[in-house]
């Protein structure tokens, strides 16, 4: 493996995907469990190893280190196809969910990756949706 790619192994990856016009997609508490399924099945499927997301109304944040045979392009839209199904299935129709792309950001220190997640998680206080994190049902983390 070239020295570029084992640096890519070895960071953890910090992405926000938004939804179509930011639309509050996941303020339906069965459709924000759907787009957590498909972190988790990520995780099962070993194409992601999650330390932390939140899932927010009109957007997701996701940390993560990557599996070593995936594409990270490949496993964020994977996720958010799987996602977008699920959620299609419950609302019976077809409905674009997601904005094109996701932002990225590579992090590689551990203070650095603690600082990102303790950002992350606090999103819903943040927005006002909750007043204590333990009132939040979407959000998980391994570093506080």
């Amino acid at each position: 493996m070239n020295t570029y790619a084992k640096e890519l192994r070895e960071c953890t990856y910090s992405i926000t995907s938004i939804t179509h016009k930011k639309a509050p997609v996941f303020s339906d508490f069965h459709l924000a469990r759907e787009l957590v399924r498909s972190i988790r099945l990520s995780d099962n499927e070993q194409a992601t190893k999650t330390v932390g997301f939140v899932v927010m109304p009109t957007h997701f944040h996701w940390l993560f280190k990557l599996g070593y045979i995936y594409n990270l392009n490949n496993t964020v839209e994977r996720v958010k196809g799987r996602a977008a199904l699920a959620v299609n299935k419950q609302r019976n129709g077809i409905h674009k969910i997601w904005q094109v792309g996701f932002q990225e950001r590579c992090i590689q220190r551990e203070e650095e990756l603690i600082k990102a997640m303790r950002h992350i998680v606090r999103s819903p206080l943040r927005a006002g949706l909750v007043n204590s994190l333990k009132l939040y049902p979407h959000w998980d983390c391994v570093y506080l």
